[in-house]
């Protein structure tokens, strides 16, 4: 049975991509920072947990084989966030998880999945591809953009599998209680009338968690295609029709107060993301 280590295990995300690995029958090693919170997951009895707090690292520990030698690792975690912003991510994220990868690939890790995002690209706008010129405009983003660089550089001598997934936008229960429809949602328990967001007239590109865990999943076990992969749609909707379509799946029905937050700064205003390798991975499953 294939053992695969995931990072990041009770996070958002982390929470759906183990659940879909013991769907598939696989041994799954989850970590994470904060095993009281891993204790409260529905997988927890299901894995093999190992506490790890990245802040706390001691690269002369073989973390292979302190994680019982997976021979797949989706690296998930990375502190700090929603704080695009902050100087933590290139000060103190970036050698951290640049070391602690380089230990898992030095010590035999020779299938490695990294969760990147899609902000790399930075404030370009339209259709984004992989084959584009990265310009990251963010500390999140630009400590994203060198981690995949290292790694990239560091396949020059030592040989492993490695996919760098870019996530776009993803949604669904059990994400931030700041994000878009998790404020939505509660606005709705709470029985408001209205609903203050942003003007709305940004274009994104939107998935439900189910289906980015699934295209996680698969390009994650499969290593024909490598390198760098947009997990998105290429479907851009308009944040209000988004807000829209969503009120009107649920039967609900809400006035939107449009403009009432500004937009954000530190992503452009139409993007989204092609993601023909994308569908090359799951038309070979």
């Amino acid at each position: 049975m294939k053992k695969v280590l995931v990072t990041g295990a009770t996070g958002f995300l982390g929470n759906y991509i183990i659940e879909e690995l013991l769907k598939a029958d696989l041994a799954v090693v989850a970590s994470s920072a904060n095993q009281h919170k891993a204790m409260q997951c529905s997988w927890y009895n299901k894995v093999s947990y190992i506490s790890l707090d990245l802040s706390q690292i001691d690269l002369s520990t073989n973390y292979y084989d302190f994680f019982s030698r997976p021979e797949l690792m989706i690296h998930l975690a990375w502190e700090g966030l929603p704080n695009y912003k902050s100087s933590f991510h290139l000060e103190e994220n970036l050698p951290r998880h640049k070391g602690f990868l380089k230990n898992m690939l030095d010590n035999g890790l020779s299938d490695l999945t990294v969760t990147g995002t899609c902000f790399e690209y930075g404030m370009q706008e339209g259709q984004l591809n992989e084959d584009m010129p990265v310009m990251p405009s963010n500390p999140y983003a630009v400590a994203k953009d060198e981690l995949r660089k290292f790694l990239q550089e560091y396949q020059d001598t030592h040989f492993f599998d490695f996919k760098w997934l870019r996530l776009f936008y993803m949604y669904g229960k059990g994400q931030n209680p700041n994000s878009l429809l998790s404020q939505l949602d509660k606005a709705i328990a709470e029985g408001n009338e209205v609903f203050n967001m942003s003007g709305g007239e940004q274009v994104r590109d939107f998935l439900p968690v189910e289906v980015m865990t699934a295209c996680i999943v698969k390009a994650a076990l499969q290593t024909k295609v490598d390198g760098i992969v947009n997990v998105s749609s290429n479907q851009p909707v308009t944040v209000k029709h988004f807000v829209e379509n969503y009120l009107k799946k649920i039967n609900k029905s809400m006035t939107l107060n449009l403009g009432y937050y500004p937009y954000p700064d530190y992503e452009p205003r139409s993007f989204w993301g092609d993601n023909t390798k994308l569908k090359t991975i799951l038309n070979n499953e």
